[in-house]
């Protein structure tokens, strides 16, 4: 029994059998891409800082990703050890730049945890809170500091990540592990605008549980938009684990997903849509 999810029973022939004929999650990706309008996104987040919220591309792509979630919740779910599950809480997981005390530049991997109740404001708080603490200098949070221990000894890294696979494929690996873990996640997501860079698809790690990975590369022109306009797109790079959904819960996914991004005023409220207790 994992601490991470439950086993998903009474699912069809096919999508049994896909996990033994694709045994690894790089076998199984898919990659796509998409554009979302990036004027609209700007206009909404300027609004928004206005009224005094402080909101991001990334908590909104996050917020319109979840609300699609929980309404298509396949794409929650991930393959281990050939077996189907369902996660049974959603998070994300990023990665910020920071710079050591001596000045060099480094990445440290954060991970979110989400509820249903949670809105594109209160994502953007959390969001925020995990950067402002992890971007210290002298911080290290503790995916960090196990890093930095399995590496202190000479030969014990390949010894603790060894472990760690083999005693998560037989849903034997610790919660603490599992939560601290940025590759045990439901999305990771990479902003590569922030450093101006275009986006790529990236890989979905076949250590942990990542079944989606979706990239923000830098804006780019409409190459549809009226002449004598200027139009920009957000481009996004999406990779994911055909094992956990098929094409059509892709595609209904997806549809909400591009819908959310389109009216994200819908954010502002309960994901779930269930009203907030008076």
């Amino acid at each position: 029994m994992r601490s991470d999810g439950t086993r998903v029973k009474g699912l069809s022939p096919i999508v049994q059998a896909l996990p033994y004929i694709m045994p690894r999650r790089f076998d199984a990706q898919n990659w796509a891409s998409d554009y979302a309008d990036e004027e609209l996104i700007k206009a909404f987040i300027r609004k928004k800082r206005r009224e005094g919220h402080h909101v991001t591309h990334m908590s909104v792509l996050v917020a319109a990703y979840y609300k699609a979630a929980l309404e298509n919740p396949k794409v929650n779910y991930f393959v281990m050890n050939r077996k189907v599950y369902r996660r049974n809480h959603f998070c994300f997981s990023f990665v910020i730049l920071k710079t050591r005390a001596d000045g060099t530049p480094d990445e440290t991997p954060l991970k979110v945890f989400l509820a249903p109740e949670d809105t594109v404001f209160t994502i953007s708080q959390k969001i925020q809170s995990h950067i402002d603490k992890n971007l210290e200098a002298t911080h290290n949070n503790n995916a960090d500091k196990f890093a930095n221990a399995a590496f202190g000894v000479p030969g014990l890294a390949r010894l603790v990540f060894w472990l760690a696979y083999h005693l998560d494929l037989h849903g034997l690996l610790p919660r603490k592990m599992i939560e601290l873990s940025p590759f045990h996640t439901s999305l990771f997501i990479t902003n590569l605008a922030s450093i101006n860079t275009s986006y790529i698809f990236h890989h979905c790690y076949e250590f942990g549980t990542t079944s989606v990975f979706v990239c923000m590369g830098k804006p780019v022109q409409d190459p549809l938009a009226p002449a004598g306009t200027r139009k920009k797109l957000l481009p996004l790079g999406v990779v994911m684990d055909e094992r956990v959904a098929t094409g059509i819960e892709y595609s209904r996914f997806f549809a909400a997903f591009e819908r959310y991004l389109k009216r994200p005023e819908l954010l502002e409220v309960r994901l779930d849509g269930q009203r907030a207790e008076a």
